[in-house]
């Protein structure tokens, strides 16, 4: 018998494994993701190594370079585990009954707020699932970040990507009453040229462009911001202290304008909507845990408070 596997260890683990490293990009980093030590994961590609009587990865103090063997074996070993992932789905009826973790990144705004309720509902429905929600709102590294999926505002320029449109995010012009006061009153787009600004930088930083809802007349005009940051909260809570006009998500600041802290300045004037999609990775194979989020995500969004339907 293979002393690989009187060592409690498969050709599957031992192919995991090997993927994991390669797609970390070191064994030290294989390691944190998988749970265990680095010597385990260095054992483990030792093992696959004399298995297949060939050099998978050439190490220095400072880099790592697969072979022409390992490449050969990524790409068969990456099928294999797919195959076998479809396999054990499909005996375990997963496809009704997803299990496991689904690690999913999404936008700190969102994933505070209107997809908690969403999410709660998904993880009591499917009582075999857990979720890893990570908030940021740059782009995912999905193979360093071992990452399942990402729901991301803006375009998506990446093409290697699967992105499903899920809906829009409307954006409106807000200042608050305490700015407007020291300015002369705003009665035409050109007003707005002669006030502060603060910059969401994730999507706009120097220019400003806002179209009428009606006409579907552009305008662009430069601005100076007093402020730029790449996060909604601190937008809204800066141009709550009035330190300029901002760009923002409408749900955002919903009762800001309610209650009167926040004035919503020509309202006929909007800058365009954001799309927010689902990323992932084109794979020949899709775990049942990620095509039941997906459908989870493509129903709700779109009805989500403060999103509408994409194209409306």
């Amino acid at each position: 018998m293979n002393k690989t596997f009187q060592s409690g260890i498969d050709r599957i683990d031992l192919m995991h494994t090997f993927i994991r490293i390669v797609e970390s990009g070191s064994l030290s980093a294989a390691a944190q993701q998988m749970q265990t030590s680095q010597p385990t994961v260095s054992r483990r590609l030792q093992a696959l190594e004399r298995m297949l009587g060939a050099k998978l990865i050439l190490r220095t103090t400072h880099a790592m370079k697969l072979t022409d063997d390992g490449q050969r074996c990524f790409r068969h070993a990456k099928l294999l585990i797919e195959r076998w992932n479809a396999l054990e789905d499909e005996l375990r009826g997963a496809s009704d009954e997803p299990e496991g973790v689904l690690r999913v990144r999404a936008p700190h705004a969102f994933g505070q707020d209107q997809l908690i309720t969403p999410l709660t509902e998904y993880l009591q429905r499917y009582p075999n699932m857990s979720v890893d929600w990570m908030l940021n709102d740059r782009s995912p590294d999905f193979i360093a970040e071992h990452i399942d999926c990402a729901i991301q505002v803006g375009e998506i320029t990446d093409p290697s990507m699967v992105a499903v449109l899920l809906a829009e995010v409307p954006r409106i012009v807000i200042a608050s009453p305490a700015l407007l006061t020291r300015f002369p009153e705003i009665e035409k787009i050109s007003d707005l040229t002669g006030l502060p600004w603060i910059a969401l930088s994730t999507y706009y930083r120097n220019e400003v462009t806002l179209r009428h809802e009606a006409t579907n007349e552009n305008v662009h005009f430069n601005i100076v911001p007093k402020m730029s940051t790449d996060s909604l909260y601190a937008a809204r809570k800066a141009a709550e202290a009035g330190l300029g006009a901002a760009i923002i998500s409408a749900w955002i600041v919903k009762e800001n304008i309610a209650d009167g802290s926040l004035v919503n300045i020509l309202p006929q004037w909007r800058a365009k909507p954001l799309p927010v999609y689902l990323v992932y990775p084109y794979a020949s194979y899709y775990p049942a845990r990620l095509l039941t989020f997906l459908a989870l995500i493509r129903k709700v969004m779109p009805v989500l408070s403060g999103t509408q339907p994409a194209g409306k």
